[in-house]
């Protein structure tokens, strides 16, 4: 008989869910499944606008996680692990009931609010015990929320992040996390304690926010109705919770100083992991608890963000390939075809909502340089990917002035990390030696899981799996045609600055 130990693990994303069950002995993939098979949606009514109903989101792991159940035992399955999107703000009254759409990561509304809290408040005052602006952040959300809906304000039981909400859906308690609080503007660094200065300042509730739980943990048990719901057994301890950014990098091994993780998904992200409680003072990237920040050795997350990363190449495929529209691989294959810099053609990335590197500017994207005696498809392909990988250099740069140390970048082989243009202009622009895992965010949760339950005994051991794919150096011969296309660049990009 099969005693396989099975660890099951979700990545909420903007686009779907990803459900992994993973064998716990071997690190290995038993099966996969994303759902919708088509992009999720998003809700706009105003310019800036991004909202989803996290009941969708909830209805999208019962589809997923079917998919996957009907292939596996599920009465081996040990543990469960979240990963989310960050940044969101989910409210529900005392049903838990949802409220609201969620206002997620790219939403732009808030910016204004939390600019003037960081002049109300000084800009010192929340560097030092914030890290960050509060920007356009979860509890800049929560504050609009209540500036202009105060009769859905006034319903307000408990506010979540989107994977505190896939943790309810679960177990029926409403819990987050330090590292989730972080996220939200929610905790203050230098007190170590929820961020009592900010709710006083924007007149928010403490009450809302939720019991804190350990990030590697057992957080509760899937209640009866759950199982029910997702054709899995009750009383499977869900046991670990984390943001997609810090996930991504605990998927990768990165949890010490010095080691850096990358992502080109929905957005494009590069996360280094620091020992110190460091912050751009122009909050340009952003300083987060790292998922394995504990009393004895701190543990923090630099993450840097370019909303409009893999979102413009989806754009492009959907909407510049024609009627039979090309696949991603048929577009990676074709940019070869165009020189380093695409002649001239340049892209900024910038599309969709307020970017954090440029100051929490809106500046949309733009297209630079187009020649229509020259200029092909092949052309703008490559140079929308160029532009993403610039603007992802743009923001390394700005980590690298905060000390971190930059030589060697992790990331999963998936998304734009599959383009072997991206992967060169990726190193090659930024000097950094790229490997590339065979690992994602869902199966970085599954195996947070088995660290939550104790079934592994420690990290190390949790990552038996993990196997290199490739390793991409810098390229000499075109290092300096990359790096006057980026020059050019971001000669360009200062005019919107």
């Amino acid at each position: 008989m099969d005693s396989t130990k099975i660890l099951l693990g979700y990545d909420l994303g903007s686009s779907s869910v990803k459900a992994t069950a993973i064998d716990a002995d071997t690190g290995k993939v038993l099966i996969s499944a994303s759902y919708p098979k088509e992009e999720m949606g998003m809700i706009s009514h105003h310019q800036g606008w991004a909202e989803q109903d996290p009941n969708i989101w909830w209805e999208n792991i019962i589809e997923a996680t079917r998919e996957i159940s009907s292939s596996i035992d599920v009465a081996h399955i040990e543990g469960i692990g979240i990963a989310y999107q960050m940044h969101g703000l989910v409210v529900v009254d005392k049903a838990q009931n949802v409220l609201r759409p969620s206002i997620i990561w790219c939403d732009s509304r808030a910016v204004e609010i939390g600019n003037k809290a960081f002049n109300d408040l000084g800009g010192k005052f929340c560097l030092d015990h914030y890290l960050n602006s509060p920007g356009n952040f979860t509890a800049s959300k929560l504050k609009w929320v209540k500036e202009n809906e105060p009769e859905l304000y006034s319903k307000i039981y408990k506010i979540m992040l989107p994977g505190d909400f896939v943790a309810m859906k679960m177990t029926s308690q409403i819990t987050s996390t330090v590292s989730g609080l972080s996220e939200g503007i929610l905790w203050d660094f230098k007190n170590g304690e929820v961020a009592d200065s900010l709710l006083k300042y924007y007149g928010l509730e403490k009450s809302f926010i939720p019991d804190l739980v350990d990030t590697f943990s057992v957080q509760g048990e899937l209640t009866a109705k759950a199982a029910e719901e997702l054709g899995l057994k009750a009383g499977i301890k869900i046991a670990y919770r984390a943001g997609d950014q810090p996930n991504n990098a605990f998927s990768l091994n990165v949890l010490n100083p010095g080691e850096v993780a990358a992502t080109a998904g929905t957005s494009g992200v590069v996360y280094g992991i620091t020992d110190k409680a460091e912050y751009d003072p122009k909050s340009r990237v952003n300083t987060f608890v790292h998922v394995n920040n504990t009393q004895d050795a701190s543990r923090y997350g630099v993450l840097l963000c370019v909303n409009g990363t893999g979102i413009l190449n989806s754009w492009f495929k959907n909407n510049m390939t024609g009627v039979t529209k090309m696949s991603y691989e048929e577009m990676n294959k074709v940019i070869s075809n165009a020189p380093v810099g695409s002649e001239g053609l340049t892209i900024l990335p910038f599309g969709n909502g307020s970017e954090r590197i440029l100051e929490n500017k809106d500046i949309k994207s733009q297209i630079h340089g187009l020649n229509f005696n020259r200029h092909n498809q092949t052309h703008m392909f490559r140079a929308l990917q160029e532009g993403i990988v610039f603007a992802l250099n743009y923001g390394f740069n700005i980590m690298a002035g905060m000390g971190l140390q930059l030589s060697t970048v992790k990331a999963g082989k998936a998304n734009m990390f599959l383009s072997p243009i991206f992967r060169e202009a990726f190193a090659s622009v930024t000097g950094a030696t790229v490997e590339l895992y065979n690992t994602d965010g869902s199966q970085g949760a599954a195996r947070g899981a088995g660290v939550g339950i104790g079934y592994y005994s420690g990290f190390s051991d949790a990552f038996s799996g993990l196997e290199t794919l490739d390793v991409i150096e810098p390229n000499a011969e075109s290092r300096e045609a990359y790096l006057s296309a980026y020059n050019n660049w971001l000669e360009i990009l200062k005019q919107y600055l």
